[in-house]
């Protein structure tokens, strides 16, 4: 094969310099001419403008060039037919395959259009017959050496060389044996054009060319399925070699290969029968790798939407929200696992449906129908911090996937959780194994994540506060990933509101966004659903529970479930303030705050629905009532946590905590939240003196 020198660009030399003529001195006209020595031809043109100058040729200038040093002044070079190495001159072969025999290897995409007569190829010896000796070429050819060309039969499976002495019009081979102590071995493969994912099942039945990443490898008891990935989308490709043996195993998660095989309907789907398949390396591999990245980064971009209400915070975040769809985006299109963690309360819920809604049906687009078993899952946090636990699971999952089917690390979306120190820990961790992570989240941040993430939105970076909801900023994310889903998550920002007990004036335009159709009571409701099903949930997801209780399947069991959780909620919350409110002790702060204490672990039933921090927040709300227009704190301890409440008090729980911790040697604490409603953690055998100094602080700060 020739290609064209890529130093002089198929000139062969270089231009130094031009200069002008010495001989006409720029005019490119002849100074003098002889009229006797002129032919008929050269005498008409004189008289129509004058002879060009002999020396420039007419150009008034001479150049100076240089020979080029790269191809020898050929301007191309020459690819050896046998080994590939690239050689200047008219030769066809390298030095060194010009001096020994060309044997070929035949791929086993190869057909008799690859198969030369005269050539030598490698072959094996599949079975023998009374009139000669049958060589397999590839698993599509297979020749016969006659009983007449060979003295000593060989051994079944014994691999030798042989010519192709002819090749009959019905296809049959015909081979001579050709022992060779020297020859130069090279792989002939099918020449095709490359055909992309999307254009598959337009080729089904023929033979074609596949290039791209492989994303999974899964061992069935038959074939082994790869799933391989280019710029337009993905395809299991399968391979057989023995049943529940693993084809190609040399080929790895993230390899970039090359697939010829054809492509056949199979359950519905498109799936490529593999005939070969190779790594590509070098420049031929990046190439690929550059069209996929640049192309799937293009489909990444985020749709323009406007958002559901107007909100200034919501226009100031919106860069960063854009920046955290491309990435879910580019996730899906680059089949990575998707891991949505989020804290398991009304708002940490609604905000990851939002997002799971968004991105299920493009998973199942871009990598099948069954895609989100392998490619997504979500899972709540008791914490509203990214625990050591979680990403302990997490990791688990994730190695335990790799492991199986070749996956990469997956993308780990934080949701109403993970915009403090606390989360450090679990995030280096995730950094360890390569593990990305984006933050949505509204709790008050102290900046220490933001180097370790691709993106934290949160409203305190636009200047709003906690009551721009999680559940608001993860449906409007939702819609620029996949804006379809609209009108079925448009009500989970108002959900999320009154789940948070959000008061920001955008909380108020979303409630009345869908006041058509859920008022406030059934807003309400399905926030105390959520919660108390989360409760009971643990560590599962209960999609399917939690897609009835904000009708996102059946509306009539919707309402009926709905109904019943909130009845049982509701008793249970009765119960709970029954055996509570009769121990709260209250007294008046120096700034004029209504100081409320519970202690949870003594009065308050335990291990049952609502838990600490929901009962210290029902506490709170009747004492709020009781003491209207007072400004009020409500703190729910137990052996080594409070749970604060708070109304009309100008607290900085995250830095109430700092200062706590700093002050009281030995205390351990450490915690956060909001600014002011949060929660603290401190060692047992400190409580008392943790209790006192944080009253001290509540009775310091501002109020009103």
């Amino acid at each position: 094969m020739t290609t064209e020198c890529t130093d002089c660009k198929g000139k062969g030399k270089f231009i130094l310099e031009e200069k002008e003529c010495p001989e006409c001195k720029g005019s490119g006209k002849a100074k003098s001419v002889s009229l006797d020595r002129l032919s008929e031809k050269d005498l008409g043109t004189l008289l129509q403008g004058g002879m060009k100058c002999a020396r420039c040729g007419g150009t008034g200038k001479l150049t100076v060039t240089e020979l080029c040093k790269t191809c020898e002044g050929a301007g191309k070079f020459t690819t050896c037919g046998v080994c590939g190495k690239t050689i200047s001159g008219d030769s066809k072969l390298c030095e060194t395959c010009s001096k020994t025999p060309p044997v070929y290897k035949l791929g086993a995409e190869c057909d008799l259009r690859e198969l030369e007569e005269g050539k030598i190829y490698e072959g094996t010896v599949q079975g023998h017959a009374n009139f000669g000796v049958f060589v397999d070429l590839n698993p599509q050819l297979r020749g016969l050496i006659r009983s007449g060309s060979i003295a000593v039969p060989p051994e079944i499976g014994e691999k030798l060389f042989v010519e192709v002495k002819g090749i009959a019009s019905n296809g049959n081979i015909e081979l001579i044996p050709k022992p060779l102590k020297e020859y130069t071995l090279t792989e002939v493969e099918k020449q095709l054009p490359r055909t992309k994912t999307t254009e598959l099942q337009a080729h089904t039945g023929k033979l074609i060319l596949l290039s791209g990443e492989v994303i999974q490898i899964k061992q069935t008891g038959g074939p082994t399925i790869f799933t391989v990935s280019d710029e337009q989308g993905t395809v299991q490709c399968a391979a057989f070699e023995k049943a529940g043996e693993r084809a190609y195993p040399e080929i790895e998660s993230e390899t970039i290969v090359k697939v010829v095989g054809e492509p056949s309907m199979r359950n519905g789907a498109i799936q490529v029968e593999i005939r070969s398949m190779k790594q590509l390396r070098g420049k031929d591999a990046n190439d690929i790798k550059e069209h996929i990245e640049k192309a799937i980064d293009q489909r990444a971009s985020p749709h323009e939407i406007e958002f559901l209400v107007e909100s200034e915070v919501l226009e100031k975040l919106r860069p960063a929200m854009k920046n955290a769809a491309k990435h879910i985006r580019k996730a899906i299109f680059k089949s990575r696992p998707i891991i949505i963690r989020h804290h398991a309360d009304a708002d940490g819920i609604t905000s990851a449906i939002a997002i799971e809604r968004a991105i299920l049906p493009l998973i199942r687009e871009v990598a099948g129908s069954d895609a989100d078993r392998h490619f997504y899952r979500r899972s709540p946090s008791k914490a509203p911090f990214y625990e050591l636990e979680d990403i302990t699971k997490d990791l688990n999952f994730a190695l335990e996937d790799q492991d199986r089917y070749g996956q990469k690390m997956p993308l780990i979306v934080l949701m109403d959780n993970g915009a403090t120190g606390e989360d450090m820990p679990a995030m280096k961790q995730a950094a360890i194994y390569g593990i990305e992570i984006l933050v949505i989240d509204h709790h008050h941040p102290d900046g220490t994540i933001d180097s370790m993430v691709l993106e934290h939105v949160n409203p305190a970076y636009a200047g709003g506060d906690f009551g721009i909801t999680t559940g608001m900023m993860g449906t409007e994310i939702a819609r620029m990933i996949n804006p379809g889903v609209t009108e079925e998550i448009k009500h989970l920002p108002a959900v999320s509101a009154v789940g948070d007990r959000s008061d920001a004036p955008e909380a108020g335009r979303y409630k009345s966004l869908v006041s058509g159709k859920y008022g406030l009571e059934e807003l309400k409701n399905m926030a105390l659903a959520i919660d108390y099903e989360a409760f009971w949930q643990r560590f599962n997801d209960g999609r399917g529970l939690m897609n009835d209780i904000l009708n996102l399947g059946s509306n009539v069991r919707h309402k009926k479930l709905v109904a019943l959780l909130c009845e049982q909620a509701n008793q249970a919350i009765s119960d709970q303030l029954d055996a509570s409110m009769p121990n709260v002790k209250t007294q008046t702060l120096p700034n004029g705050a209504v100081l409320n204490v519970i202690d949870v672990e003594n009065f308050a039933h335990k291990f049952t629905f609502p838990p600490p921090g929901k009962t210290s927040g029902e506490i709170h709300d009747r004492l709020c009532a009781k003491h209207e227009g007072k400004p009020v704190v409500t703190l729910g301890y137990g052996p080594d946590f409070v749970v604060l409440r708070s109304r009309g008090v100008r607290m900085n729980i995250p830095q109430i905590v700092r200062e706590l911790h700093a002050e009281i040697k030995g205390g351990g604490v450490n915690g956060g939240g909001h600014l002011v409603v949060g929660s603290i953690k401190f060692v047992g055998g400190m409580r008392k003196e943790v209790l006192a100094k944080l009253a001290e602080k509540i009775g310091a700060a501002g109020t009103g």
